[in-house]
């Protein structure tokens, strides 16, 4: 006997686990729930030092938005919740008891050694999903490289690799300078 197939999970149902599940991170996946895994010091030293740069930046030109390290999750559909490490939201501030955010214009990716490259791929054209959003960030630690994917008018995305110099982030009107990412 075949078992029949299952719904797949909505953002809502999603929620309401994650409230029941304290321990860990974990991401909806076409309405499947997916750990996310542990990270390496290296790894969350690196975040740091990118949020810290993001953020000083934010401040620098001024604009109204705040930078956030993990936790918050950025609703791309209705079966799909990526919780980028590092998540640039504008406007109004972000209620404390949400679990979303309800306008992100960044989402930054920093790959470890565990990354999964298919998994990035999607994400990768899947972030852009969010109406909000206009740039993803993945840092790649190993190759201190930053590929800057960026909408480009309403359906079209433009992606580029960084190694030296700055990343204008506009909007929200921002440079970010990889000596600070790297540092």
């Amino acid at each position: 006997m075949i078992a029949p197939a299952r719904e797949p999970m909505t953002i809502a149902d999603f929620l309401a686990w994650t409230e029941r599940h304290e321990e860990g991170r974990y991401e909806l996946i076409d309405g499947e729930i997916i750990p996310l895994p542990r990270e390496p010091s290296e790894h969350v030293a690196a975040k740091g030092k990118i949020w810290r740069a993001i953020a000083e930046a934010l401040v620098r030109a001024g604009a109204p938005c705040e930078a956030y390290v993990g936790g918050l999750g950025v609703a791309v559909d209705a079966h799909n919740v990526y919780e980028p490490d590092i998540l640039v939201n504008c406007g109004a501030p972000i209620a404390t008891e949400d679990a979303l955010a309800p306008a992100p214009i960044v989402a930054v990716t920093v790959l470890g050694p565990s990354s999964d490259a298919a998994a990035e791929s999607v994400k990768r054209k899947g972030y852009f999903r969010a109406a909000s959003l206009a740039h993803y960030l993945i840092v790649d630690l190993a190759r201190r490289a930053v590929t800057h994917c960026r909408r480009d008018g309403a359906a079209t995305m433009r992606e580029e690799t960084v190694t030296e110099g700055s990343i204008r982030l506009d909007p929200p009107g921002l440079d970010l300078a990889l000596k600070d990412i790297f540092a």
